[in-house]
């Protein structure tokens, strides 16, 4: 009997135990720690590409373009959260990209988290805070270039804050750009989506290295050469020769005729570095330039420039042709 009743005291404690372990559970409980949302070059992936789709009558595909740079107008995506973010028809989900107001040369970097927009002949959707970044509103003239820019910078646009600007593209290219711009489609309700995206032509987007890579013209040469890819073919309207005979004197010629001044020091402009001179000398010729060795690779080049205006100006040029992903280095 005694053995019954201890074990009859013993069970009734330990169900006592148990459920004011069980009491303690309630709202002074600590709740496990939610794990942070995941960084690092990890959290880019899986990248999304998507099937083809169909907008007022445009089919759209999305493609894994690494050179896409395009000219056309912004919209406000008025349902975009927090964040330098937009969205695109057909970059990659998610992918970066700077975004140049074409009416100040003001750049930013936006990452592109969704697809759109859905509707209107617009090239990109931009956030709220993106619009406030790059100092515009809707139906801004813009360009956008995918670039891939350092990992410390794609962690803050992840993490809902803005990356540094980039530096001011020239005004000179700016104009050059605007040129191409297709109709304004607040005057033009039946422009086409696609054509108000205008590709442009050559080496669009330059691998950089992340110092570089937020800075469209530099003051100082790069610390390595890099690879650019080569230009796709152009087509452009030659400048009509004026016809020169032999009488002719120097102060006569056409500016580009004459003997230019031998300039030791100063800038040049780099449209691109090939593998083999013969490559390298078909885009300097085709922009008037030179070719250079430097280590184990041509470059393509023009100048050397006494003066910065001197080099923006030829960088407008340069661009006119197609090239517009060429930069300006010091030759000092």
């Amino acid at each position: 009997m005694r053995f019954r009743v201890d074990h009859f005291f013993v069970h009734s404690l330990s169900l006592g135990l148990l459920l004011t372990l069980a009491g303690c559970g309630g709202e002074g409980r600590p709740e496990a720690p939610v794990a942070p949302p995941a960084n690092g070059p990890a959290a880019d992936y899986p990248v999304v590409i998507g099937d083809p789709f169909t907008i007022d009558g445009v089919t759209y595909t999305p493609l894994d373009t690494l050179n896409y740079d395009a000219i056309g107008y912004a919209t406000l995506d008025g349902e975009a959260g927090p964040g330098v973010s937009a969205a695109h028809r057909t970059l990659p989900l998610p992918s970066y990209v700077e975004v140049t107001s074409l009416d100040t040369g003001r750049t930013i970097l936006v990452r592109v988290e969704r697809r759109g927009p859905m509707e209107g002949p617009y090239l990109i959707a931009l956030s709220a805070d993106a619009e406030k970044q790059l100092g515009s509103s809707g139906n801004a003239p813009i360009r956008v270039r995918r670039v891939n820019p350092p990992e410390q910078e794609r962690a803050l646009l992840r993490q809902k804050e803005a990356a540094p600007l980039r530096m001011d593209t020239p005004k000179s290219l700016v104009e050059v750009l605007r040129r191409k711009l297709p109709a304004n489609p607040a005057s033009s309700a039946t422009a086409e989506p696609e054509r108000n995206a205008v590709p442009l032509p050559g080496p669009s987007a330059v691998e950089l290295p992340p110092s570089a890579a937020a800075t469209p013209v530099l003051d100082e040469k790069p610390d390595t050469e890099v690879p650019q890819a080569e230009a796709a073919p152009v087509t452009a309207l030659s400048p009509v020769a004026t016809p020169v005979s032999p009488a002719i004197t120097e102060g006569d010629k056409p500016p580009e005729a004459r003997a230019k001044p031998t300039v030791t020091n100063g800038f040049i402009v780099q449209v691109g570095a090939f593998s083999t001179e013969e490559r390298a000398k078909r885009v300097a010729d085709a922009i008037g330039g030179r070719v250079k060795k430097s280590k184990t690779l041509w470059l393509a080049q023009t100048g050397p420039f006494a003066t910065r205006k001197e080099a923006e100006a030829s960088l407008a040029k340069v661009a006119t042709k197609g090239y517009s992903g060429s930069r300006i280095y010091r030759t000092d």
